[in-house]
Formats: structure tokens, sequence, C-alpha cells
């Protein structure tokens, strides 16, 4: 028996990729464990060698939900006032596997203000690729009362498509609050997966993404005896995507070795229903070199019947490899 429901489900997917996109780029709810992918800049922040990991299961209730996987590294080179990092992200979903894979190279480079103020500007040079495996799907032509028969599928259709892009971005920072804005798909890459005559009949382009960060962070409690404060963190994250926006709000809470994190996600004094989406909670784990997060998505939207929320997890390592003369400024900003 055909599951209708979700062959109306990719079908809406393929609709997506064959003409003009309104869709928007994976997303993290973690996203400063994740630093890399919001925005260049972050390479070598935090002035050691890092590892990132990242994996995000989004409405695992509708069958064949969203999955995103990230892996990154970067480095901070205390000589030049640089970092370099690299960025994979893979994302898919339906049963066609419709998805996306990013390879990229990240530069950033700080500049000194004054004793409080620093500014770092970031790029982000990748290679972006769209696919989708046509055989894992079923067409309407192939429902007989025979049973299912082979399909031609689209006409003219690619399995995948890739292109190059750029990111670039700014962060501005002290040591109680930073700000920072990210530029995404200058380039507007090719994301359609139908053939198409001429550039001018291609609606596939991705749309330009502009993304403002920023926060602040309270030390609530320091004693002789514990090295590490107890502290408080307020931050924002607000994007816009072609007719898409955004808005993440939040709060987080850290006492060595746990850190609690509260989210809302959405845009309230907006009239329509898709900018009020979810209820955001975090439990983390940061102790010396070692972080890891786990958050879960409780959507409040017209879909919190229907999705079964977003699971989230994170791991970051750092470590460094020469014993360093001086120690640079950090920024504050959260790590999950």
């Amino acid at each position: 028996m055909i599951n209708w429901w979700r062959g109306i489900y990719i079908i809406l997917l393929v609709l997506l990729s064959v003409n003009k996109s309104y869709g928007v780029d994976p997303q993290f709810s973690q996203f400063y464990s994740n630093s890399l992918y919001l925005a260049p800049s972050f390479a070598g922040v935090n002035h050691e060698n890092r590892i990132s990991l990242n994996a995000r299961k989004q409405w695992p209730q509708i069958p064949n939900g969203f999955t995103t996987y990230s892996f990154s590294y970067d480095r901070n080179f205390d000589n030049l006032n640089s970092g370099l990092g690299f960025l994979i992200l893979n994302d898919y979903a339906g049963s066609g596997q419709l998805g996306s894979l990013n390879i990229g190279v990240l530069y950033s480079y700080d500049f000194r203000l004054s004793e409080k103020w620093h500014v770092r500007p970031g790029v982000h040079f990748l290679y972006t690729e769209r696919r989708l495996q046509y055989d894992k799907l079923i067409w309407h032509d192939q429902i007989t009362q025979d049973g299912i028969t082979n399909s031609g599928g689209f006409e003219n259709s690619l399995n995948h498509v890739g292109d190059i892009d750029f990111n670039t971005s700014v962060l501005t920072y002290s040591d109680q609050f930073w700000f920072g804005l990210t530029i995404d798909h200058l380039l507007k890459p090719n994301h359609s997966l139908y053939e198409h005559e001429g550039s001018d009949d291609n609606l596939g382009h991705l749309p330009v993404k502009y993304s403002f960060f920023g926060g602040t962070k309270f030390i609530l409690k320091q004693e002789l005896l514990r090295p590490t404060p107890t502290s408080m963190q307020i931050a924002y994250l607000f994007r816009k995507q072609d007719q898409f926006k955004q808005l993440d709000f939040g709060i987080y809470y850290y006492r060595k070795p746990l850190v609690l994190g509260f989210w809302y996600r959405g845009i309230p004094v907006v009239k329509p229903a898709y900018t009020s989406d979810s209820f955001v909670f975090l439990l983390g784990y940061k102790m010396n070199q070692l972080s890891l997060g786990y958050s879960y998505d409780f959507t409040v939207s017209r879909l919190i019947t229907s999705t079964g929320g977003s699971h989230e997890i994170s791991m970051t390592y750092s470590f460094t490899t020469k014993i360093k003369k001086k120690k640079g400024k950090m920024v504050p900003c959260p790590e999950f």
C-alpha cells in the first residue's frame, strides 16, 4: 500500500528543486557550537586547534525527515593574527535523499581597534552540490492496476548539480560583548536539478542570506577556590533569506561543568504563523578542552502534533600543539 502523505511530501521537495527556490539553508539550534557555519570570522578565534562535530535530526515523526551533519577544523596563527578553517556540511531529506553537500575553506584576520575592542573579518570559499536519487522515488505514471512499473521520471533532469559559492562576515567583540554580520551565497549558486537552455530561464539559484548575531556575558559569581566563574550569557541570531525571516533569542547559564540553555525561535510581533516556530532546551557539559551538548526543539507552530520536534548533538574538542607565550583575547560568546 502506498503512503500518500509520503508521496506528497516528496513531490513538494522535488518541486522546490526544479522551480524557484523559496527554501532556506540547513540550520542548527546550537549555532555557536558550529561557529564556522555561522560566520567565517570564527575561524581560529579560540587561539587553539579545534575540531567540531554536529548532527541534527529535524522532525523525526515525518518519514525520512531532515538530517544534517557537519564537521569542521580550525586553527589560529598567533604570529599572523589569522585563523584558517575547513568545513564540510551534508544535508538530506525524503525518500529520494534530496540534499546538499558543502565543502569549503575559511580564513579570518583579527584587527585590534583599542584596548577593549577587536574586529575580525572573514571569508569562506566553498563548493556546493545539490543532489537527488531518482531511482528511490515513485512517480504517478508508475502506479498502475498491475502494481509499480518503470518510469522515466522527470525529463531533462539531473541527479546532481554543483557550483561554487562565497560567504563573508565581520565580528566585533570585547571581553563582555560581541556583534556580527554574515552574508552567505554572494555568488547565488545554482541548486536546480532541471536542465535549462539559458541562465535567464533558471530560477533555482540560491538566494543571498543575511545573518545578524550578538550578545553579552555576565559574571554572576567568582570565588577564590573556583577559578572558573559562574556566568550567564544572552545571545540572539536573526536571519533573512529571500522571503524567510527568523529570530533566535535565548540565554545560557554556566556553572562548571554544566551548561543550561533556553531559546525561543520565531518573531512573535509578526502575524504569519510560520514566524512562531519552537522553544529550544539545551543541556551541555564543558570541561577543560571538551564540550558536549544536546538540545531539543519543542515545536509550537501548527506542526506541533506532526513533527516530533528536533534533536541535535554537538561535540567540540580544542587542543594546543605547542606552548603559547601569551594568550590572545577570547570572544565571550557561548560554545553551544
